[in-house]
């Protein structure tokens, strides 16, 4: 990953963070301080900041196929994943703790992923194109966000520890969503709120991401979780059955997030596509990960 794209995306989140909460503070500022002007002017850089290093990172990530697969019935944000035969009966106990650095770097790059959004919006509304690099960028932060998910928390699938990285690897979870040669200019106005409000809400009922305020509410993503982990604490065995289940929450997940994110025109399935693999193909007859 490029050092110097990174640093700047992440001196321009920090100096964005710090600017709105001089923002939410400046009428307590002396008299003496323009407060306002300061924050208004340090937001303005900090996006520039922020656009030009996930351009820079972008740039920097290979890019993957067009979106052709609208052609041949596949849908435009791939994920897979393969179960590791040989899971640790304890390991997933600490994941938590050991993906600690992965959540202050996703932290970052989730707030340069919404900027990154909202900027390329305006450019596909006005040239109905998302910028390539800009777009690489955000797929980089759905791959990256996938690869810890599936090792920590949302899978517990592989004791493998996670690259630190935006571009593709050989890593037993991979995301990549096929870049679209052309957007609607109005559908961006209505996707991320309306159109994707179904899929959100089905989303937010699978994964907790609406729960209730009560902290002892569990969404079915969790439970399920959970109940794979305290069989493999027990037993050694992962099920293939709650495997393949997680799999397809996961990837209605990203195709919903990847589709209100502004990535592709093509509205996701109201399906649990399940498995290892995507598109879905026969266990018996999906390749052995080496």
């Amino acid at each position: 990953m490029p050092a110097l794209p990174m640093a700047v995306l992440v001196v321009g989140v920090l100096l964005g963070l710090a600017a709105v909460a001089m923002l939410s503070a400046y009428r307590s500022l002396p008299p003496e301080v323009n407060g306002l002007t300061t924050a208004l002017l340090a937001i303005g850089v900090a996006l520039v900041l922020i656009i030009l290093g996930a351009a820079g990172l972008g740039r920097g990530i290979a890019p993957g196929a067009s979106q052709e697969a609208d052609r041949i019935g596949n849908e435009p944000a791939q994920l897979t994943g393969h179960l590791d035969p040989g899971l640790s009966r304890w390991l997933w106990l600490v994941k938590w703790v050991l993906v600690i650095p992965h959540y202050i770097i996703l932290a970052l790059l989730w707030v340069a992923f919404l900027v990154v959004t909202v900027a390329a919006g305006f450019a596909i509304l006005f040239t109905g194109r998302y910028p390539a690099s800009l777009f690489q960028f955000t797929v980089g932060v759905l791959r990256w966000n996938w690869r810890v998910t599936f090792y920590a928390y949302g899978v517990l699938g592989t004791d493998r520890y996670p690259p630190f990285t935006l571009a593709r690897s050989d890593y037993p979870a991979e995301l990549d969503v096929a870049y679209p040669a052309k957007l609607s200019h109005w559908k961006v106005l209505f996707k991320s709120w309306l159109f994707a409000l179904p899929q959100l809400l089905i989303v937010a009922a699978l994964t907790g991401s609406a729960a209730s305020s009560s902290t002892a509410s569990l969404s079915l993503l969790s439970l399920l979780v959970c109940i794979a982990a305290v069989i493999l604490l027990f037993t050694g065995v992962y099920r293939l059955g709650i495997f393949d289940l997680l799999m397809g929450i996961n990837r209605w997940t990203v195709r919903t997030i990847s589709y209100a994110a502004l990535m592709s025109d093509k509205y996701p399935p109201f399906r649990l596509d399940q498995g290892p693999l995507d598109p879905p193909t026969n266990r018996a007859a999906s390749p052995t990960p080496a």
